[in-house]
């Protein structure tokens, strides 16, 4: 999937601002680079609102990324992050980021699978469309209701499906995006509630989202000369094509954009 491949594509980034490896960076400098979901830190902090995050809770991100939301919630909040990647590159460049960051006391990278199961007991767990390439939702499920405590809550942001995919969508899905199984919201909410969750609540985003992948993709294609000149041809065109093929899905009706909270 193109846009978790050559993920030190960030240092390149850093390195066109005059932030060189050698030096300490702020959570500021990385988010126009480091939120590979929707809205960037818009999103995140509507993350923080749900869960009403505070110093000292424990939040469990699933999925983290290079480490993008993990940190600004530890900084926002004060909140202790275990991010889990399970891309060992992901989560070796989100560990470094992290460091120079200063903010290895607050988040805590984890290079793992969810499904084999998370050391800790958290007070709620964050996920920005990650589990959208986890088809296994009963034992997904169950091992996030496992690691929450008495109360604890969830904030989910994911793919849904507004209606069967055609022979075309389904194999861009399952090749490009590395996303083998999309859910009715229906679906969605009997698979949380059948793995002891309750106060499922699921809004749906997809007209912003589809507002939002057309305008990502708009602008990286009006930023192409720019972009090629940092990373190459071959990463731009690859990402262009990663976000064509997303743009187009949620144009088409097939995906529906969900937000989802449960506790």
């Amino acid at each position: 999937m193109k846009l978790y491949d050559r993920v030190h594509r960030i240092h390149r980034e850093l390195a066109a601002q005059g932030l060189t490896p050698d030096l300490p960076l702020k959570v500021s400098d990385l988010t126009p680079f480091d939120q590979f979901h929707y809205h960037g830190t818009e999103a995140v902090e509507e993350a923080i609102a749900a869960l009403s995050l505070k110093p000292g809770m424990r939040v469990l991100d699933i999925g983290a990324g290079i480490g993008g939301p993990a940190r600004y919630i530890a900084e926002r909040t004060g909140a202790h992050v275990t991010a889990l990647e399970l891309q060992e590159d992901l989560s070796a460049v989100g560990e470094d980021l992290t460091r120079r960051c200063g903010l290895s006391g607050l988040v805590d990278h984890r290079c793992g699978n969810v499904l084999d199961g998370v050391a800790g007991n958290f007070d709620c767990i964050v996920s920005m469309l990650c589990f959208l390439h986890i088809p296994d939702r009963a034992r997904l499920f169950r091992v996030c209701r496992s690691v929450l405590r008495e109360g604890g809550a969830l904030y989910i942001e994911d793919f849904g499906r507004n209606r069967n995919a055609t022979a075309a969508e389904t194999e861009a899905l399952a090749i490009k995006v590395q996303c083998p199984h999309v859910p009715t919201p229906e679906e969605y909410r009997s698979d949380l509630s059948g793995a002891g969750f309750a106060a499922v609540q699921l809004i749906d985003a997809t007209a912003d989202w589809t507002s939002f992948t057309a305008s990502r993709l708009a602008a990286y294609r009006a930023a192409r000369d720019r972009n090629v000149t940092i990373h190459g041809a071959e990463v731009v065109d690859g990402l262009d094509d990663f976000y064509a093929t997303v743009a187009g899905l949620f144009s088409g009706g097939f995906i529906a954009g969900l937000k989802i909270t449960a506790s």
